[in-house]
């Protein structure tokens, strides 16, 4: 617990100094850490292609974040209809991917979808700490606490684990792992722009972001495969400690 809210304390610090288009995708490094950390808490090696997918992720990372160079944007210019906008279209998709999941029995399909739903609760949860970490910036600790914001966060941020726990108990790490951490990050790039006005570079740089996901999203459906069949099927317990914790 102490540890989950550490990385809780780091993620708003973070997002005090940089855009939520920045911040959100270096998460992504927390599935490559938490295979290397539960293989070695496991006394077992990564095989050699858990290795190469966790190298993909970061190399993927670096080529897309420079490329993009996420930049501008602001907290203070976000109307009260711009947010409501949010929640609903947030909350609603969040209700749809939970409502095709309950149908289902126990399997991928099913936890890839409450893993969706908290994908995009993860988001926005990162998406209303970054208004209220702003807040604290700029007015101190009274305007932080009175900020809807504030409690909104930890509302989201509540919702996404519950929604996770479910993705977990409900099928494998390879099904709910890649939806997670690539949605996350997707949803996050997606709100920072429409919510915060940031921008990414356009034009041929396209080329190099693209290139750039396509390794992420290579190394990260690896990786859950990987520490599977590295340790005969103790990677669901194993790396479901990383973003299922926090």
């Amino acid at each position: 617990i102490a540890v989950i809210v550490g990385a809780a304390a780091c993620q708003a610090l973070a997002l005090t100094l940089g855009s939520l288009s920045l911040v959100q995708p270096i998460l992504v490094t927390e599935l490559p850490f938490t295979l290397l950390v539960a293989s070695a808490v496991a006394r077992r090696r990564l095989p050699a292609i858990g290795w190469a997918a966790s190298v993909m992720v970061a190399a993927g990372l670096g080529l897309g974040l420079a490329a993009a160079a996420p930049h501008g944007g602001s907290t203070e210019d976000v109307s009260a209809g711009k947010w409501v906008l949010t929640l609903l279209v947030s909350g609603g998709v969040m209700a749809a991917c939970v409502l095709a999941a309950l149908p289902r029995p126990r399997g991928k399909a099913r936890a890839a979808l409450f893993s969706c739903a908290s994908a995009i609760g993860y988001a926005l949860t990162a998406t209303l700490m970054k208004a209220a970490t702003d807040t604290f910036d700029r007015h101190g600790p009274g305007a932080f606490f009175a900020a809807w914001q504030t409690y909104a966060f930890v509302a989201a941020g509540a919702c996404a684990l519950f929604l996770l726990a479910n993705a977990m108990e409900s099928g494998p790490l390879v099904a709910s792992q890649p939806a997670l951490t690539l949605g996350e990050a997707l949803v996050s790039l997606a709100l920072g722009i429409v919510v915060y006005g940031e921008r990414v570079r356009t034009g041929w740089w396209l080329v190099l972001e693209g290139l750039g996901a396509v390794m992420v999203t290579w190394g990260v459906v690896v990786l859950p495969r990987a520490d599977t069949e590295g340790g005969e099927g103790e990677g669901d317990g194993a790396s479901g400690g990383g973003r299922s914790g926090s």
